[in-house]
């Protein structure tokens, strides 16, 4: 994807040195354009853990890497290991950072010492290829349903709604419900995109509207509570958003409030897809609501923002009661049922047990 016209990836090699690891720092965005150089694993957790990075795949992706940067300071194998445990304990919910992890030391432990590091460096770098891959095979089955929708409102632009940030940002490129957007946009469809604030945090407001606005999509940020209104008056075509685990059964977690817009979508008639790569599926889950853990996150996420002041100052202010507590559980889970369907690079299912296995047969 491009920012001004300049093409990137979320994550990449530093192209001076060849191995330390360079990501933008989200947490300045939009405000400020960062690039952060890694050096070391310590460096990458913490990145993931104060979601400097986010999104399930690009978390995997990162993850990853700072296994490589691991190594470099001790490749044996008691390290090795105590360093993807570390890194896998950064982020509970997501289920790409425990699965580029295992699928790291599936390569990396029958290998010796001195070949490691180079191992390391090209097992991640397959992770990150294969994940752009996947978000753009979603984004042409994204494609097919946007250009249909057009195709039953011709002169009428396509109004679409999306939750959170499952943009480029959130994962090596293209992105995962933001790929089918661009694709359509790029395609020359009409369309316009309603883009949730999504509190806390507001990925939303400053990811998903950044990144449009840089690509030249049509948008308007909204505030969370105002997807129903938009879809009871007609002015939603299709809801699309990602996902950090899916169940074999077909049940989604995802930032939360996506539950509340999948119940909306359905007392609507509002197609509601969610964009899910391969790696995001559990197979060894079936009911989301009780087996998937919901990471509990700072308080003062929900207490305080963050954003610019009228003389261009990056402040932080409370907009809660002093001394009134707040819960902030970072996820919530949807029901397969309350789910048009999934989006996942072999194509589009049910989000049902016998809808995924169908494309994926070889999980029977």
């Amino acid at each position: 994807m491009k920012i001004d016209g300049v093409p990137y990836r979320s994550v990449w090699i530093d192209a001076e040195d060849g191995w330390s690891v360079r990501i933008f720092d989200q947490t300045r965005l939009p405000w400020a354009l960062e690039i952060l150089r890694l050096t070391d694993c310590a460096q990458a957790a913490h990145a993931i853990r104060s979601m400097q990075v986010r999104g399930a795949p690009l978390i995997g992706a990162v993850a990853a890497y700072g296994l490589c940067l691991a190594l470099r300071a001790d490749p044996t194998a008691d390290a090795m290991e105590r360093d993807a445990a570390m890194l896998a304990a950064t982020r509970p919910t997501a289920i790409n950072l425990r699965w580029a992890l295992d699928r790291m030391l599936l390569r990396l432990r029958p290998t010796q010492s001195a070949d490691r590091i180079a191992a390391a460096y090209a097992e991640a770098a397959a992770i990150a290829d294969e994940d752009a891959a996947q978000c753009e095979a979603m984004g042409r089955y994204g494609l097919e349903l946007i250009r249909g929708i057009a195709d039953t409102k011709p002169g009428r632009r396509v109004d679409l709604l999306t939750h959170c940030n499952a943009g480029w940002l959130a994962t090596v490129d293209w992105g995962t419900a933001l790929a089918p957007i661009y694709m359509a946009h790029d395609a020359g469809i009409d369309l316009h995109v309603w883009v949730d604030e999504t509190r806390p945090r507001n990925q939303g407001a400053a990811l998903t509207a950044w990144e449009l606005g840089r690509h030249g999509v049509p948008h308007t940020v909204i505030a969370d509570n105002a997807g129903g209104h938009f879809m009871q008056h007609g002015m939603v075509d299709m809801a699309i958003v990602g996902t950090d685990r899916v169940t074999r059964t077909g049940d989604v977690a995802n930032k939360i409030g996506t539950y509340l817009k999948a119940l909306a979508a359905r007392d609507c008639g509002v197609p509601f897809w969610v964009a899910c790569p391969s790696t995001t599926i559990d197979w060894t889950v079936a009911d989301g609501l009780h087996d998937i853990p919901i990471e509990e996150r700072s308080p003062a996420e929900v207490t305080d923002l963050t954003g610019r002041t009228a003389d261009g100052a990056i402040a932080t202010i409370r907009v809660a009661a002093m001394g009134s507590p707040a819960a902030n559980p970072a996820f919530d889970v949807t029901p397969g049922r309350l789910v048009t369907g999934l989006i996942t690079e072999r194509g589009r299912c049910a989000a049902t047990a016998e809808g995924l296995l169908g494309l994926f047969p070889e999980r029977r």
